[in-house]
Formats: C-alpha cells, structure tokens, sequence
C-alpha cells in the first residue's frame, strides 16, 4: 500500500475519532453550571460540586427524602395560585369581608395575590435549577437555606388552601367552572413540561445499568404521559362548538350600577351603566324610618357614606332606623374616591372625580324614573325593615305604590322577591316575576315565573336549556371576568348582573372558542410532536451511553506492516475536542 494511501486513511480515521470524542463527551459548561449549582446549593466553587457517575444515584439519601417536598410545595403552590388567580372575579367581595372583621379598608386580595405568584416563582426556580443540574449530570444538593423556603411555601400553600375550602368553599366551584374553559390549554402546558423534563429522565434512566432502577424512573413517567395523551377524551368545554350553534351574548345588568366607575347605588353609577350600553340595572332596596324606599345594599351605613363625620354615635345603627330627613345629609361618593374598591378601577377624570364628590342616597322612585327614561331593566332585591320599624309589616305595599307612582313600564320590572308574591302578581300583573333558587320547571310555570335570577357557581348548561324550553330566562351574578363571561355566553345563559360593564360590552366572542374539528387538530399535532420529540431525546441519550458501533477503534480501516501500532500512536496525540 503506497504512503498516500496510508495518509488518507489515517486522515479520515482520525476525523472519525474526533467526531466520537465530540459525540460521546459530556459537556460541563463550567460558568452556565457553576451558576446553577451556586443558586440550588451555594457552591460556586467546582470542587464543591460532583457529577454523577453511570450507574450512581442523582443525589444523597437525605436529598433523595427532601426532593419530594420541593415537588409538593410546586402542586400545592400552583394550585393555590391557580385558585386564587381564578377568584378574580370575586375579590371585591373578599376585601369588604375582611374590611367587616377588620374595620379598615385595604386590598387584601390583591396583596394575596401577589405573594402567592412570589412564592411560586421561587419554588418554580428551584425547581427548574434542579431539573438543569440533572441534566448536566451534577448530583442534587439544596441549601438549607432554601430547604427553609421550600417548608415556607408548602406550609402557605396547605394553610391556604384549607382556609379557603373551609371558609369560601363555593371557590372549589369556580375553579371546576375555569376548568371548562382553560383545560384545553392546561393540557398543552402539561405535555410542554413533560417534554422538558424527558431530558433528566432519560439521561439518568439510561446511565443506570440496573433495570429495576431503569423501570422505577422510566415507568411513573411513561404513566403519566400516557394519561396526559388521552385526557382529552374525557374533556369537556361548552366552548368547544360547532359553528352556528352558539346562542346570541347575553345581556348585562348593572350590579349597582358601574361600582368600578362610580359609587356604588348613585345616580351616578347608574348613569355610567347606561352610558356604556347596560341592558338593565340592578340595585338594592331598604325602607327608611319614614317609609321612603332607598338604595342602600349593606345593613347599615359605615362602608358608603361619611355616617362617622355627621353621626358618629349612631353609625352602626341600622340603614332603615333613619328617617330620610338625615339620611340626605350625608354623602355617598367620598368613600369611592377614598378607599378604590376595585383594583382595575383605572383612574377618572377630574370631572368624574368632581362629580362623584357630590354623590348622595338615591331614592328608589328616582331610580326607577332613570331606568324608565332610558328603557332599562330593573331588578333588585328588597329588604325587610327591623323589628319595631314602623314599616315592616307594609313594606311590600310601600314599594309597589313607588313603583306604580313612578310611572316606569311594569314590564321593566324583574320583581324578585318571594313574599306575597300572589298579591304582588294580582295588583301589578306586568311584572316579571323572578325566582332567586332553581325549581322544578312545573312550579316555576304554576308561579307565573319568567326569569331565574342564580348565583354563577349554579351555572349548568343542562339545567339552563330545561328552562329555556319552558321560556324561563336565567341571569347569572355576579360575572365580571371575560373568561367567566365567555363560559356564561357558551352555556347559553340570556343574562348576567355585573360589575365591569364597560368591559364586558367590547366582548364579541367568547373566549376559548373553537370548534370540535379544531381542537382535534390541535391535540393530535401536541401529542404527535410531543412523542416525536421525546423518542428522539430517549434515543439521543441511549446512543450517548451506548455509542456507535459504527465508530469503534479498529472498524473501517485495516492497516498492513505494523503501520496499526504506530497509527494509535499517531492518533493519541490528536487534541482532544475541548467545550
């Protein structure tokens, strides 16, 4: 064999043992790692630090017993994270309960917020750190200062948690309700995660040269794939559709009012609502000691007027024990400006800010004149007058002569209350009466009921096409969320009571719509890519450990007179690829 011959040969050996050298050497990015472990474990140093060998545990015994708290305290964060991001809709009710028990006004539920979403972005980024260590090949060792963190976060979360499935459990109802609508999406989220994290399982699965070791590791994972792959199966939204089948949106009904533009129960707030397109308004009604019908929601006066500053020995007195005489003195506008109910409230103009300095107690026959002027709905939920309240055995009467005085189009009104509703029926027939509970639908017809006013976590798809067969409309409150709203249009509720009119109106089509054909598409090209892309990290990682046949020492060339010996030598003294 001539010398060029021999040359050639050597040159194209010796690429091939680079490239495998390439291949096969496990990268340690020193400063990428350095930072990684110095974050997880404080050790910045590179003697601090160990890679794990084939065949040897990821991490110490005490590592391994502490791994499955960090991953606890991530589910159990995420969840109460979850929960409570998707309580949005009701955090003005969580704040005024606190401000009861309390007696100051302040934020709550957004300061709740906020350091549920700190604490899951800190156990999410020890997390990560510890799946990117894994990666590497570097053995898990969390610093106690974290390990503290760690108990911080599952202890927050179980604390939450428990407090609010005792306390506000009607929350669990919202969460299954964000479910019809996110689940779609939460499902593409999960298989995203398992993708990543098929990187740490088949590097240490395959440096493993135990099969039971192999199985524990590779088993669990494969499990939850599989299960994550065939959800969808047994998913359901109502905003999964076919085109044409989606009802017309439902109408909205100012809850007070626009409470997230002006006081709540003015003239002003009421005002707003009309001006940005409500179909109804929605208002509660309480008896003066004089028997004049007023808007006032809660039971006495302190939260929506300066009842301190003018009265301040008989501020905790109830609403209806006041005579109209005093309650014209005070002002209920200073408040909204003062304490920002709303969180999303934006800022109002000078004008506004002037005019809802001027707010007072809005007479229900006023009311009344508005919502008639303006063609509007209305609806609201009447109280009884206290025990020796001159009033409180003709209270109904009270408000019919109002409403009859008023001179409003009976058929405007959506009559809620279930007292004497016979005599109500009889004297004022062109009402709408509405029932506050589900019923069975031949009792609703046999009480002349036309609409079902519900709370929103009632929401049922089924329940509401029953009643719409019967000609029974449902209302839903209090919806605020455009995700909620969606969820509400898709189910096929005819209206909602709300806070955030102005939002709501710009919503020409639920969120999260699609139809059956295109979720299909979009399921199948997740599962499909996702399988793709972790057969092929699967299998990057077992050619890794294994290496290529293809590329052993003596395959390819076969070297005559003694040139082999001299040829390894030639070859050891290549430089090695360096990262």
């Amino acid at each position: 064999m001539d010398s060029s011959s021999v040359s050639l040969k050597k040159l194209k050996f010796g690429k091939l043992k680079v490239v495998r050298r390439h291949l096969l050497q496990r990268y340690e990015h020193q400063p990428f790692i350095s930072c990684l472990a110095g974050l997880y474990s404080c050790r910045w140093k590179r003697y601090q630090r160990r890679r794990t060998e084939p065949g040897q545990c990821c991490c110490k015994m005490w590592e391994c017993v502490f791994f499955p708290f960090l991953v606890g305290a991530f589910c159990l964060s995420l969840v109460f994270l979850y929960m409570w991001g998707e309580a949005k809709n009701d955090y003005n009710n969580f704040d005024w309960y606190n401000y009861g028990n309390v007696g100051h006004w302040f934020l709550w539920s957004v300061l709740l917020l906020i350091l549920a979403a700190v604490l899951f972005t800190y156990i999410t980024l020890l997390l990560v750190l510890a799946v990117c260590l894994l990666s590497e090949g570097q053995q898990l060792y969390l610093h106690w200062s974290h390990k503290i963190g760690t108990f911080l976060v599952l202890g927050f979360s179980i604390a939450g948690i428990s407090v609010f499935s005792k306390l506000w459990r009607v929350r669990w109802k919202t969460v299954r309700l964000s479910l019809q609508v996110t689940a779609p999406y939460l499902h593409i989220g999960a298989i995203a995660a398992m993708v990543l994290l098929s990187w740490p399982v088949a590097l240490h699965a395959f440096r493993t040269h135990k099969k039971v070791i192999q199985a524990i590791i590779i088993g669990p994972y494969l499990a939850i794939l599989v299960l994550l792959f065939l959800i969808p199966l047994g998913m359901y939204s109502p905003c999964i559709r076919e085109v044409g089948t989606l009802g017309p949106k439902p109408a909205l009904i100012g809850h007070r009012g626009a409470p997230m533009l002006a006081p709540e129960n003015t003239e002003m707030s009421f005002q707003k609502t009309i001006e940005h397109g409500g179909d109804g308004l929605e208002t509660d009604v309480t008896i003066s000691y004089d028997g004049i019908p007023f808007l006032m929601h809660d039971s006495n006066l302190q939260r929506t007027t300066n009842i301190r500053e003018v009265f301040p020995s008989n501020s905790t007195q109830n609403a209806a024990l006041f005579s109209w005489d005093a309650l014209e003195q005070l002002n209920a506008g200073k408040w909204f400006l003062k304490d920002t109910p709303f969180s999303c409230m934006g800022s109002l103009s000078s004008a506004d800010q002037k005019l809802a300095m001027n707010q007072s107690i809005y007479k229900l026959s006023n009311f009344l004149r508005l919502a008639d002027r303006a063609n509007k709905l209305v609806i609201f939920d009447l109280y009884r007058p206290p025990e020796k309240h001159p009033y409180r055995n003709t209270w109904i009467n009270i408000t019919l002569e109002v409403i009859r005085d008023s001179g409003i189009n009976p058929h405007l009104v959506l009559w809620l209350d279930n007292t004497m509703r016979s005599f109500v029926q009889a004297v004022a027939p062109g009402f709408q009466h509405t029932m506050a509970s589900k019923a069975p639908v031949d009792q609703l017809l046999r009480d002349n009921i036309v609409k079902l006013n519900l709370v929103y976590s009632a929401m049922s798809s089924e329940d509401i096409r029953k009643y719409a067969q019967a000609n029974i409309t449902t209302n839903l409150y209090v919806i605020s969320e455009p995700w909620l709203f969606s969820l509400a249009w898709c189910v096929g509720v005819h209206s909602v009571t709300t806070n955030a009119v102005q939002f709501l109106k710009d919503i020409n089509r639920p969120l999260f719509l699609m139809t059956p054909k295109e979720y299909r598409i979009m399921w199948l090209l997740t599962d499909v890519v996702a399988a793709l892309l972790i057969s092929l990290i699967f299998a990057l990682h077992w050619w890794r450990e294994k290496g290529f046949s293809c590329c052993s020492d003596d395959s390819g060339v076969v070297l005559e007179n003694g040139t082999y010996n001299k040829f390894r030598t030639e070859l050891n003294d290549l430089p090695t690829v360096v990262a």
